[in-house]
């Protein structure tokens, strides 16, 4: 009975020993299909591959999202300014038209039969006032910008202190750099920036010297100009538009 059971313990060692030495197949578990290992690795860079372009993807799409975001704030920013500019142009003529009013009711009608001489009012003469308003008027009721031009030039010939004077200068800036004329345009803003430190029109002027100066492809006078409003304007609407041309200029 014992060497019964040792020959058949010997003829089971071989086949024990190949059973053992023949490596089980490999099988993937999300598949169900069997596969080598290099299968499995080719399957897993596949993978992180396309999850890696997926993220590209994303990262594309989100960089777009944040430019047009940047865009639509220039955008805003710069509509802002505009209308800014056209509340202030209005805050502006109410005063002009109260101030000519007043100094046309501060003016004494002539006496009747009377030589002696009538007082002057001690604040613009009337045909000083007369002037202005005249120049001013071939801008906002008849249109005439060709003769506003003359007209403005002749005011700031006659009463070149007057307190219209800065005003009058912008308004022939404006007029001139409309027309194209950008040289003497940039004498008007200069004169409103050099000779009228304390003018409403200033930090205005100024961006249009900036302007002026990148139409003459002449980008570090329009970086100076530019740089000038944010310092001396630094939460004026003239300064957000100088900001946003700073940073449009290409080195």
């Amino acid at each position: 009975m014992k060497i019964r059971l040792i020959a058949a313990a010997t003829l089971l060692l071989p086949i024990c020993a190949v059973t053992a030495a023949t490596p089980a197949p490999v099988q993937d578990l999300g598949t169900g299909v069997v596969g080598s290992d290099s299968d499995r690795i080719a399957r897993l860079e596949r993978i992180i591959k396309a999850r890696q372009q997926a993220e590209i993807d994303m990262q594309q799409r989100l960089d777009a999202l944040q430019q047009e975001v940047l865009d639509l704030r220039g955008s805003t920013e710069q509509q802002n300014y505009q209308i800014n500019q056209m509340l202030q142009r209005q805050r502006q003529l109410y005063e002009e038209i109260g101030k000519l009013s007043s100094q046309q009711t501060s003016t004494p009608a002539p006496v009747a039969n009377s030589n002696a001489p009538q007082p002057v009012s001690s604040g613009v003469s009337l045909s000083e006032t007369d002037s202005y308003q005249h120049a001013v008027d071939l801008v906002l009721k008849e249109r005439q910008y060709d003769a506003a031009i003359p007209a403005f030039k002749d005011f700031i010939s006659q009463y070149p202190n007057s307190g219209f004077a800065d005003n009058a200068n912008y308004w022939l800036g404006q007029l001139l750099y409309n027309k194209g004329d950008y040289a003497q345009a940039k004498t008007a803003f200069e004169n409103v920036v050099n000779n009228f430190k304390a003018s409403g029109k200033r930090a205005d002027s100024l961006v249009k010297l900036g302007l002026i100066a990148e139409k003459s492809n002449d980008k570090a006078a329009a970086k100076s100009r530019y740089q000038q409003v944010v310092n001396e304007y630094a939460n004026s609407a003239a300064a957000s538009i100088a900001k946003q041309q700073l940073a449009a200029i290409k080195p």
